[in-house]
């Protein structure tokens, strides 16, 4: 095999602590190399050219690229070689970037690791093979995993641009979060109105299949061939038959249960239509409420209901369908603020949630768009609004910023103003973080048109005195102590992620961060894919965002799915594990171990026996390092492919 070694400078990211010129003077010395060289930007239109030219002038037969992570560049440079005419296969990186020029200043010392990292790389390089990949069909359907605001732009551009599409919503109502609030920042604008119509788009698109109170069960397959297992919840009440009238919420006498899409503000009735503009508008029944359920007593609904849809019987269904890709989008939970017992730890019922207080300014909320203390009912006249709640806090593992949280506070001290004129709102902040599109003008507009007063420090504690609560904490810019008596709390609760979310990520087969959080396939350049082909991203399931993120990263999604459905088939990566069934002695410690379930037991002349779904393995390796008799070898990260560049580091 003839080799060509180039070395980037990546302008001085690597020049700037690595001799790449020596670098490259060594490489030529290497066993197989005939051509090595050091070049200013590898991975440019010129760049790429040249090792083209290289490769048809020395005739080489395989290429070393020695500049940053292939992580990143590897497919680039693989496309260069099938320009040039070679197998993609037969190129190889060092990470001299990353793993050396970025990590140390000593320059002799990276010079010599930069050495021996290309060194490994060719002589693994001599031990390549060409490999090829394989083409499958497709099923051109597409299941959303969640039904905020997120998951119902990509449910619609998926739709528009002719794809069947399954949106899965846990909740009887798609609307997330979004439709809880009553007014959105910057524009102040009423977030139903903007909500309302998307909603009722998904209802009515004519490509659109809707599961409101379902879950995932199971996922099977492989990118474009997946199996999903919904459980579609029993909700007692037949859907064909129900028309949302909400006779069945008037007459009912349970009126117990506290309302969830009020934040347990209020109460509502065991049967129940969560809001007036909810998607699809059909009745829920709440077994843990309803009497006729628990103690087999009542049965009003069922008697008044005219359309005879009441089904007290009703059990889960199972759905099972079939789709090409899967677009999670399961949105995020409040954190669990009771954990601050300097703030009350939640027996305050006059310290509430930021959400709690969007319900309250909501027209269709428990107070009717009335802001009133829910201890007595009357009008607050000092509003306290505490920051970073749940959020940059390290000791309830919570060290990241939730992004939104500023934005929202300044919204809602502009609307206690607007509610009642005479109050006076205090926002105790640790920064203001407000990077959006009119972001920073709409907090300055909270401070000098509203008169809004930010107080720069943390509350140490908050505590009850007579009918009011008194916030006591630290004003750090005048570095002194303050105390405010206040007649309302809103706590600013931070982003965490969905609950169940790991659960998600496990039946899903992607990765999850130390948060919950889905992680992405790249955090630059694969926001919204992740490491299982097939599965995309979008909204408050890879981290904390507003509105028009969540939007814009749901379009993305879409476009993804969109851009991958428009093949006629798919190609399959070939670096993946192989079973050689001379050696296997069919002990099932792969199948067990495989966190794809790319392996399954066959039978082969009565003896059973390993073999790999070349479709669903994602070349992660745990088989070949899991198998005791060495029968399974993931092709291009072969046994021998890794002794030779110990070999060659080690210098034997």
């Amino acid at each position: 095999m003839k080799i060509g070694v180039f070395v980037c400078h990546c302008g001085t990211n690597i020049e700037g602590t690595v001799d790449t010129a020596a670098v490259a003077e060594a490489a030529r010395e290497f066993p197989g190399v005939v051509f090595a060289t050091d070049t200013m930007y590898a991975c440019s239109e010129p760049g790429q050219d040249e090792i083209i030219e290289a490769i048809k002038e020395h005739k080489l037969d395989g290429v070393v690229v020695a500049s940053c992570t292939p992580r990143m560049h590897e497919p680039t440079f693989r496309k260069t070689l099938e320009r040039a005419g070679l197998n993609r296969y037969l190129f190889e990186m060092a990470n001299i970037r990353e793993h050396v020029s970025w990590i140390g200043r000593d320059r002799e010392a990276n010079t010599n690791k930069s050495v021996d990292l290309v060194r490994m790389a060719a002589a693994k390089l001599l031990n390549n093979k060409p490999l090829h990949a394989k083409y499958f069909d497709m099923n051109k359907r597409v299941m959303i995993v969640g039904g905020g605001v997120a998951g119902i732009q990509a449910a619609l551009d998926c739709a528009d641009g002719g794809l069947e599409v399954i949106l899965v919503e846990k909740t009887s109502s798609i609307g997330g979060k979004m439709a809880k609030l009553d007014k959105t920042f910057p524009t102040v604008d009423c977030s139903s109105c903007i909500l309302g119509p998307r909603m009722v788009d998904v209802a009515q698109h004519p490509n659109i299949t809707l599961y409101a109170c379902a879950e995932i069960e199971e996922v099977n397959g492989y990118v474009g061939n997946f199996s999903v297992k919904v459980k579609r919840k029993a909700t007692y009440v037949d859907w064909d038959k129900c028309t949302g009238c909400g006779i069945c919420m008037e007459k009912c006498p349970s009126k117990k249960a506290d309302n969830p899409f009020d934040e347990e503000l209020g109460k509502t009735t065991a049967i129940n239509i969560p809001f007036p503009q909810a998607i699809p508008k059909k009745a829920v029944i709440d077994p843990n409420f309803c009497i006729k359920i628990k103690r087999d007593k009542c049965g009003v609904c069922a008697k008044v209901c005219p359309s005879d849809a009441i089904v007290y019987d009703q059990v889960d269904e199972f759905v099972v369908e079939e789709v090409g890709a899967v677009v999670a989008a399961t949105g995020f939970d409040l954190v669990d603020w009771t954990v601050y017992g300097e703030y009350g730890g939640g027996q305050y019922p006059d310290v509430i949630t930021s959400l709690q207080y969007e319900r309250m300014l909501s027209a269709s909320g428990p107070t009717e768009g009335h802001i009133k203390r829910p201890s007595d009912g009357k009008e607050p006249k000092n509003v306290v609004f505490i920051q970073c709640v749940g959020s940059r806090d390290k000791s309830i593992g919570r060290p990241y910023c939730s992004g939104f949280c500023c934005m929202y506070t300044a919204k809602q001290a502009i609307l206690t103003k607007d509610h009642c004129p005479d109050s006076q709102s205090y926002v105790f902040y640790m920064d203001i973080r407000s990077p959006g599109k009119m972001f920073d003008e709409f907090t300055r507009r909270a401070q000098e048109e509203y008169n809004a007063r930010y107080i720069r420090g943390r509350v140490s504690m908050i505590y009850p005195k007579g009918d009011k609560l008194v916030v006591r904490g630290a004003d750090t810019l005048m570095g002194d102590q303050v105390e405010v008596d206040a007649d309302l709390v809103v706590l600013a609760v931070g982003a965490e992620s969905a609950h169940g979310a790991s659960d998600l990520a496990k039946k899903l087969r992607i990765s999850y961060d130390a948060y919950g959080f889905f992680m992405e396939g790249h955090p630059k350049l694969k926001p919204v894919e992740t490491n299982t082909a097939g599965v995309f991203l979008a909204g408050s399931c890879q981290g904390p965002k507003d509105i028009p993120s969540s939007v814009a990263q749901g379009s993305a999604a879409a476009a993804k799915v969109l851009a991958m459905f428009a093949k006629d088939q798919l190609e399959s990566d070939p670096a993946v594990s192989v079973v050689d069934i001379k050696r296997c002695i069919g002990c099932g410690k792969c199948i067990s171990t495989c966190p794809f379930g790319a392996i399954k037991e066959v039978d082969f002349r009565g003896q059973p026996k390993a073999e790999v779904i070349e479709t669903i393995c994602q070349g992660c390796g745990i088989c070949t390092a899991t198998c005791p008799q060495g029968a399974i070898q993931l092709q291009h990260f072969t046994d021998n492919q890794i002794l030779a560049e110990v070999n060659a580091v080690c210098r034997f």
